[in-house]
């Protein structure tokens, strides 16, 4: 009798088959999950600035001014270092206060961040988030 360990070529096939399965199930979910979560991310990011600013102008801005751009609240310890590079989970950040065309009128800030592949997310004064897909 011959000694008949191990397992046969196809049997090893077979289990082989299988794990592709469930990798061609798996990495898709996977892949929609790491999207939700920077687009999360990219949400809570864009109420963290917009926070910030408001922040910034009732200090630095002497209740009037927003800041120019996210290296001024950076500057001004408003937002964190990686945020204030303006990039951070897949999304590029920016934000520019805007002075008022007539005098008397209130400045205003504009905070976008668009997406280096997909989907796009932006803050407006009143505090609503909007998304474009």
């Amino acid at each position: 009798m011959k000694n008949t360990r191990g397992f046969s070529l196809i049997e090893l096939l077979i289990v082989v088959a299988i794990i592709g399965i469930i990798a061609a199930i798996a990495v898709p979910n996977l892949l929609k999950s790491r999207q939700a979560a920077n687009e999360a991310s990219a949400i809570s990011s864009t109420r963290t600035i917009g926070t910030s600013q408001a922040t910034y102008q009732s200090t630095a801005g002497g209740n009037q001014s927003f800041a120019t751009s996210l290296t001024v609240l950076n500057a001004a310890a408003f937002v964190d270092a990686t945020l204030g590079s303006g990039t951070k989970s897949g999304f590029n950040y920016a934000t520019t206060g805007i002075a008022p065309a007539t005098a008397g009128l209130p400045w205003t800030f504009d905070t976008a961040a668009t997406p280096q592949q997909t989907g796009n997310f932006g803050m407006i004064l009143n505090g609503f988030i909007r998304g474009d897909k």
